[in-house]
Formats: structure tokens, C-alpha cells, sequence
């Protein structure tokens, strides 16, 4: 199902077995994505009273089962695991050197393993059920491609005849944990409407600069389906949404590969 990357925002974490309060590990505060694949690489928990000052980081492969109607989200992990952990600090960059020696303290396998979007499998959960296998190299000075969703928020869009607003949300796909849309605010332009842009929509992102580029036009942009909070994103939504823009229809895990794969 399709989420909003601000609904998550606040949900509870849970260690294995608890069976009380006293097994929170935190919530929700972000996550990082990689920019090469707009992926979910990690949430960042904030643990807050428990390990006062610290945020940690959970791979989508920890979350053992959602309870989407409380808010809660149950890992895999012991709270002693978690103590334990290498700290992140999370601040940025997360080099691939520092994951891999994290993934290894979780033997949880890295994203960058293999061709699927999640390295070795396209899902999570097939992730989890994974034995352990020895970590590839990692240099310490390779580009990791995290971006903070945090940061990221507020990015000024920029179509072919010129900005149309910014990035105000993301929409994640919690089967796999792929961003499937950057919600879209016209701000004063088109006050009060939201657009959805795919990821496969971009042309180029300027980090430094702040600044997402697609080549829509912002007539087309004006015209699409207005996207709506309030109500979830079904099948026919998303029909129209790629009928308007004239733009391939992909549903699954291997058709955004294989789209990803032509469209480099």
C-alpha cells in the first residue's frame, strides 16, 4: 500500500517479544533514501527517554509487522541490540564503510549487494529470512547516495518553463519501501493543490542547490490529477495520473527495475 512518508512520521517502534511499554525503542522521526533508486534505506528512530540525546538507525528488514491502525511498528531486534549498536550520530554522510560495519553488527545485508532494489531481494521481509553472507568491500570514500527526507522537504521544483513549488511529502510504497511519488505544493501559484511527481519523472536533482528538475511542463503539472491526503491512492488514480503525462505504466518491484533499467 501506498503511504505518506508524514503519516509515518511519530510510529512506535517495538522490540521483539515486548509485550509492554517497557519494549518501545522509539519512533519515527525521518528516514534516508537513496538517491540513486529512491529507496528507504533507513528510519531514524528517535529514542528519547530511553537513550536520552540518541536516534538510531532501522533498515526496513528489522520491521517484523505493522499495525498500521495504532501506529506501531514491531522489529526483529532486542532493546539490548539496539543499545548496543554502533553509534551513527546520523548525521550525514553516512560513508558505505560506516553501513557496512552497522550491517554487519545486525547481519543484515547490504542494499549494494546485488541488482535487486533491496541488493540481494527485492523485498524486505525476503531480507530478514536471509542467512548472513560476508559483507563486499566498501571503501570509505564512495558516495553512499543518503539523502534525509528531512532535508529534502522544501526542495524547490523546477519544470521546463520554470518552478512549480516544492517537495512537501513523499509517498512510499511499505511492500518494499521504494518512493513511488514526491508530492508536490504549488504553494501561491495554484494555491491550496498537490501534484504527484514519480520519481522516474526527474531529469536531474542539484543537491547543493536545493532543486528537483523534471521536464513536465507546468501546464501539464496544472492540469493533473490533484493529489489528496485525505483519500489513498488507488489503482485508477494512478491510471489517470500516467495517462495524463503520457508516461509508462509500471506496478511491481521488477517493472520499476525494469524501467529503471531503460531509463537510466
Amino acid at each position: 500500500m501506498l503511504r505518506s512518508a508524514k503519516d509515518l512520521h511519530g510510529y512506535t517502534l517495538h522490540a521483539s517479544g515486548a509485550l509492554s511499554g517497557s519494549g518501545n525503542i522509539g519512533h519515527v522521526d525521518e528516514f534516508y533514501f537513496d538517491d540513486e533508486s529512491w529507496t528507504v534505506r533507513y528510519f531514524v528512530v528517535d529514542t528519547g527517554h530511553w537513550l536520552p540525546g540518541r536516534r538510531v538507525l532501522m533498515a526496513p528488514q528489522a520491521i517484523e509487522k505493522a499495525d498500521w491502525g495504532t501506529r506501531q511498528l514491531h522489529t526483529n531486534l532486542t532493546r539490548e541490540q539496539v543499545e548496543n549498536s554502533p553509534d551513527s550520530g546520523t548525521h550525514q554522510p553516512l560513508s558505505r564503510r560506516w553501513q557496512a560495519h552497522y550491517h554487519a553488527y545486525y547481519q543484515w545485508p547490504v542494499y549494494w549487494a546485488g541488482a535487486a532494489l533491496g541488493g540481494l531481494a527485492a523485498y524486505p521481509s525476503l531480507l530478514a529470512e536471509q542467512e548472513p553472507e560476508p559483507l563486499p568491500d566498501a571503501p570509505g570514500d564512495e558516495d553512499s547516495h543518503l539523502q534525509s527526507s528531512a532535508d529534502v522537504t522544501g526542495y524547490q521544483i523546477h519544470a521546463v518553463d520554470g518552478d512549480i513549488g516544492h517537495v512537501a511529502d513523499f509517498i512510499v510504497d511499505d511492500d518494499n519501501w521504494a518512493i513511488r511519488y514526491l508530492v508536490l505544493d504549488t504553494g501561491a501559484w495554484w494555491p491550496g493543490k498537490k501534484v504527484l511527481l514519480s520519481p522516474a519523472w526527474i531529469e536531474a536533482v542539484k543537491w547543493s542547490e536545493a532543486k528537483v528538475y523534471t521536464p513536465l511542463l507546468r501546464e501539464a503539472m496544472q492540469s493533473s490529477p490533484a493529489y489528496e491526503s485525505r483519500y489513498p491512492i488507488t489503482r485508477d488514480y494512478e491510471v489517470q495520473l500516467f495517462a495524463h503525462y503520457g508516461q509508462t505504466q509500471y506496478w511491481d518491484v521488477e517493472d520499476h527495475a525494469k524501467h529503471r533499467a531503460e531509463n537510466p
